[in-house]
Formats: structure tokens, sequence, C-alpha cells
């Protein structure tokens, strides 16, 4: 058995685990210049450089510091909401961020339970969109179990303004984002997977596409499968 296997079985050696996870592996105690897994989040607080105590929602937020497109906003003073599948990842943001809303919700049109497909409790590629699931579990998934996770619609959770939305939910991205009033929420920039690793465009690509422009939005810049999308 793993050490990790060994300490995710009881309540006591889980939490020291995440503790372990945030303050030894990934070292929460150090400042870094950069969080995000593209070095995407240096653009938006260029973006942002101006803005101060702002707010961000996060849809798939995975984790508080890994491949994190709201770390370096958070030190910045920003607070908000984080939102992901995995309850292991929203222990992990009630240590490192308490003044975050942080959630374990599926974004749904109605309210249901749906499975979700786990590759591991700290893997970023956890899915409850079954045809990502299909595509990946040759690379991934070698441990899979399901578990099921409760649907909220984002009107239900996100009702005041937001300045910065970062999407990020294997496969389920536009499902998401057409669930959002860009207009009503006055929301600047937005982060979405456009594309995959290889550089391939999503199948969802041009019904985000064409979402952004009818909300007048504009591509700022791409960071690998990463798009920024502005007010303009």
């Amino acid at each position: 058995m793993s050490l990790r296997k060994f300490f995710l079985k009881k309540k006591l050696t889980y939490k020291i685990y995440l503790f372990y996870n945030l303050y030894i592996r990934h070292k929460a105690f150090l400042k870094r210049t950069s969080y995000s897994q593209w070095g995407e989040d240096l653009e938006i607080v260029k973006f942002f450089k101006n803005k101060k105590r702002g707010k961000y929602l996060d849809v798939g937020c995975f984790h508080p510091l890994m491949y994190s497109n709201t770390c370096l906003l958070n030190q910045n003073g920003w607070t908000g909401t984080n939102i992901d599948l995995n309850q292991t990842s929203i222990d992990l943001f009630n240590i490192l961020r308490p003044k975050d809303r942080n959630l374990c919700r599926i974004i749904g049109s109605k309210k249901k339970k749906v499975k979700v497909y786990f590759d591991n409790l700290f893997s970023p590629v956890n899915t409850a969109d079954k045809e990502f699931f299909n595509n990946q579990k040759k690379i991934f998934f070698k441990e899979m179990f399901i578990r099921e996770v409760a649907t909220q619609k984002l009107s239900d959770i996100i009702s005041k303004k937001i300045d910065f939305i970062n999407i990020d939910a294997e496969g389920m991205d536009y499902k998401i984002l057409k669930q959002l009033d860009l207009k009503k929420l006055k929301v600047r920039l937005v982060s979405i997977e456009t594309h995959h690793f290889s550089g391939r465009k999503t199948k969802d690509y041009l019904k985000i596409l064409n979402f952004f422009r009818k909300n007048s939005f504009s591509l700022l810049e791409r960071y690998g499968p990463t798009s920024l999308f502005y007010k303009s």
C-alpha cells in the first residue's frame, strides 16, 4: 500500500495528508511568480493591475496552488467562490482560502445527482463528462472509481458582480459557460479551455467563440489549452 493510500483511509490521517499536500509537497508558505500551468495568471493579474479586492468565480478549481488561475489574485486581496466536483479539492481550499466560498458541486441545469469518474482524489482530470472519460481512460483512470455528486444551477450560487471567471471543467466547459449572464454579473475577463493539450480545438470551440461574440467579448490571449476573453 502506498503512503498516500494509507493516509487517506481515516479522517485524522486524511487531514494530515491535506496539510502535507499543501505545506510540504506544494510549499504553500513560499510565494511564487506564477501558479498557472501555462503562465496565464500573469496575464490575468496584468489585466487587473489597478483592481483591488476584486471578485472571482473558479469552476473546476481543482487545487488552491497547483495549476491555479486565481491564486495570485487571492494573494493580492481578492476573494471569491471556488467550485469543484471533488470534495478533497474543496477541503484543500477550506484550509488555504477560508475567506472564500468553497463548494463541492457540479454545475447543471436542474438539481439531481450525477456520476463522477475519478482518476484519484488529487487528479486534475476527474470528470462528470462520460465522453471525456472514455477519451482519456487509456491514459488516465487506471485506478478509477465513481461517486455521485449533487448538481446546482450557477444562478442559485452567484448573483452578485464577478470581475473574473475561470472555467476548467474537463469537457463540460460550454455547458457551464452558457449558464452565465455576463452582462448582469458585469464580468470583465473569462478564462476557459478551448483547446486540447495537443493544440486541437475542443468539440465546443465554435459554440464558445459564438457565445463570447454575442456578449461583446474578444480574445485577449491564448495559453496552451486556455483562452482568455475580455469585455471589449
